[in-house]
């Protein structure tokens, strides 16, 4: 098999997301679930996205010269990010996926990260395996939820966009929840015009960079969580991510007309503080 790892360049964005989402899909069909990513054009956005981060690591598999693959490590922060790692559906079954993961594995160590987080898949047995056999741990059972703007108001909890003078204190509550923050994602999603706070007792009690697949969220309690989510104008992509031990916010969810559309497995590889409060993981 001659095949060729090679850094990840913006020009790949079209082919490297059509493999994205013609894998994703493939599988979510094999299992009887639903595509994670609707259309080609969005997988080519989130990808094209990517490669042209400037904190975006990427790595793109060729096979006789062909494209077939990608994966990436998002260094925004000081946790490394993993995925998506996809393979095109024709030359699966060749090992492509594994070394593409020991590559990007390779780079983390080399950067120094001392933790590593991907989310995978419940009903892929395959990527599962995986990732076990590289070394991560299964920490959380997600449940992916989806449904209609819940649009209410938490009596007490005031939700407003982020801005820049709320960095510090967002940051704040990342670290007493998972013992690190997040800075680099909530500066993008400040920029962005997507991240928002909740507000209570005249202080910041909760943030989310988006209440969605591609964000994340933490709060001082349910209640914080609770606001964020009810604000949500909608819950882009497959839906929100929610630890499904959390057992007042999932009743709640499901209780204000949210619905499970499957299960992920959220890993880490090294470094892991368990949270010491609620959250909402993203995909990554």
């Amino acid at each position: 098999m001659n095949l060729t790892l090679r850094p990840g360049m913006p020009e790949d964005a079209k082919i490297c997301g059509t493999i994205c989402y013609q894998a994703f899909k493939a599988i979510a069909l094999h299992h009887n679930f639903p595509a994670n990513l609707p259309a080609a054009d969005i997988a080519i956005g989130r990808l094209s996205e990517r490669l042209s981060h400037p904190s975006y690591y990427s790595v793109v598999a060729e096979l006789d010269g062909r494209v077939v693959g990608s994966n990436f490590v998002d260094e925004r922060s000081a946790i490394a990010a993993i995925g998506p790692l996809t393979v095109d559906p024709s030359a699966q079954n060749r090992s492509i996926g594994r070394q593409l993961m020991q590559h990007v594995l390779k780079r983390i160590a080399e950067r120094r990260f001392p933790g590593a987080r991907l989310v995978t898949e419940a009903y892929h047995n395959r990527s599962l395996s995986l990732y076990a056999k590289l070394g991560f741990e299964a920490r959380e059972l997600l449940s992916v939820m989806q449904g209609p703007p819940i649009a209410k108001q938490i009596p007490g909890y005031f939700v407003r966009l982020a801005g820049e003078d709320d960095l510090e204190a967002c940051n704040l509550l990342s670290r007493s929840v998972h013992g690190h923050d997040r800075a680099g994602e909530l500066i993008d999603a400040i920029n962005k015009g997507t991240a928002t706070v909740v507000e209570r007792d005249n202080r910041i009690s909760g943030y989310a960079t988006l209440i969605a697949f591609f964000g994340h969220a933490v709060g001082d309690t349910n209640e914080d969580l609770k606001a964020l989510i009810a604000a949500a104008p909608e819950f882009l992509g497959p839906g929100l991510l929610l630890p499904t031990r959390n057992a007042d916010l999932f009743r709640w969810c499901l209780e204000h007309g949210l619905r499970i559309v499957n299960q992920s497995i959220l890993m880490s590889l090294g470094l892991y503080n368990e949270p010491a409060g609620p959250f909402l993981p993203s995909i990554q």
